[in-house]
């Protein structure tokens, strides 16, 4: 499974648990010039502009890349912020009643599955990342 596939195959199934949780998903890669947000959703209160991180382990497990959400570093963080304040200045009334938030889920993919994928655990860490308020 090539990278660009693992990655549409986490989102593809953080999409579906949104969805279960009560979510309306409201796009997947949506790009604000340069910035990308992997899932814009929304509950009753709050705007959400997820990072999904995907990989092939077990959870809990002890890699050396560590937990999938480690993988969003302070440049990440700040392209993150960035991202969305350009995503609520380009849309100002849009979602004014919603309040943001900067969400991460990982997605666990069964490393012993080679040609499909198999979700093993999705975890949804709600405003992982401040810096909207």
């Amino acid at each position: 499974m090539s990278t660009r596939s693992l990655g549409s195959a986490g989102e593809e199934s953080a999409v579906q648990y949104l969805k279960d949780h009560g979510f309306t998903v409201l796009g997947r890669n949506v790009y604000v010039g340069h910035y990308e947000i992997d899932i814009l959703a929304r509950d009753d209160t709050h705007l959400l502009f997820i990072e999904v991180k995907t990989r092939r382990q077990y959870p809990d497990t002890k890699t050396k890349f560590g937990r999938p959400a480690d993988s969003v570093d302070a440049k990440k963080r700040d392209s993150l912020v960035n991202g969305v304040r350009a995503f609520l200045r380009a849309h100002p009334d849009e979602y004014a009643d919603l309040i943001p938030n900067i969400d991460i889920m990982e997605v666990y993919l069964d490393p012993a599955i080679d040609a499909v994928y198999h979700v093993l655990d999705i975890r949804h860490f709600r405003n992982a990342i401040n810096g909207m308020r």
